[in-house]
């Protein structure tokens, strides 16, 4: 058990603005490991940073940790129509990812959202929960990264079908995300040239999760398809973002090379992403057991 104290401090450096993002990134991924009311707590107060880029990966982590203690705080968020559309979008997720019926209400009034990447979300999220409740669920494909997917992959393992699926802008797209994360637990390289390829699609909700899950994967076959896209600035910043994060994921030299030359980019999210992204490229060439290794001596009351 982590005592109050250890979870007070590791959230005082979360909580800190003066604090590098990067120290508090690490922080937030050791709350969300850590779990419970005072970690949610700690979280929920940094919803008034000025950084979307950390207020979406706040939502994000509430999400994966799927307690349902959080609702509240994500509803305030998804309603709060002056926070970033990246940040709605994130606690539209994020409910969906609790699964709770209690909320469909709430997501089916966003799911008419004027901005589009939160009406995309808020569907997927309602689909999302509908496809919990039902009781038809068939055989799925293991998710190997045991994260909380905004849709389940489907039973289909083809390559090429899958493929042809992911690019069809025609179909709904929680069938499109469905063939997205099956794609990812193949793992081939096949698969990743094949969701590569979804970085052109008309949606920036899709191409978000696309680079998402590449950086996931870490397979570095898709590299200058995720460099083309972070390099455009006329793509959404919440897809160039996410972009420069998968890029840090895959953390070969020839990424952190790119990711060094957006550390000015004029898009904040852009900038901050990048930040991030070299610190998780220095962890994936390291001998640190977790991302959050440095905090996590304070699990143990060992503090620096």
């Amino acid at each position: 058990m982590v005592d109050s104290k250890s979870v007070t401090e590791i959230g005082s450096i979360l909580e800190n603005s003066g604090k590098p993002l990067n120290d508090r990134f690490r922080a937030l991924f050791t709350l969300r490991n850590l779990g419970g009311k005072d970690a949610i707590d700690s979280i929920a107060r940094c919803f008034t940073d000025p950084s979307a880029l950390l207020k979406h990966e706040l939502a994000y982590c509430l999400g994966q940790m799927q307690d349902k203690y959080a609702i509240p705080t994500l509803k305030s968020v998804l309603e709060d129509e002056s926070q970033e559309p990246m940040v709605r979008h994130e606690a539209g997720e994020a409910l969906g990812a609790i699964g709770c019926e209690s909320v469909l209400p709430l997501l089916k009034q966003y799911a008419e959202d004027p901005v589009i990447e939160v009406a995309e979300t808020c569907q997927l999220a309602v689909q999302r929960i509908e496809w919990l409740l039902s009781n038809d669920r068939e055989k799925l494909s293991n998710n190997p990264y045991a994260s909380v997917d905004p849709a389940p992959p489907n039973a289909d393992s083809d390559v090429p079908s899958l493929r042809r699926v992911l690019l069809d802008e025609t179909r709904p797209l929680f069938d499109r995300y469905r063939a997205m994360f099956s794609l990812r637990n193949d793992g081939s390289n096949q698969s990743v040239l094949a969701l590569a390829e979804g970085l052109k699609c008309k949606s920036a909700l899709f191409r978000h999760e696309i680079a998402y899950v590449l950086g996931q994967m870490q397979n570095a076959a898709c590299t200058q398809q995720l460099v083309e896209n972070l390099k455009d600035t006329d793509e959404n910043p919440m897809v160039r973002h996410e972009c420069a994060e998968a890029l840090g994921a895959i953390a070969t030299e020839e990424c952190m090379d790119i990711l060094k030359k957006y550390l000015q980019d004029e898009e904040r999210v852009v900038k901050e992403s990048c930040v991030v992204a070299l610190d998780m490229s220095e962890y994936e060439n390291s001998d640190q057991f977790q991302y959050a290794d440095g905090l996590t001596k304070l699990q143990n009351g060992q503090h620096s």
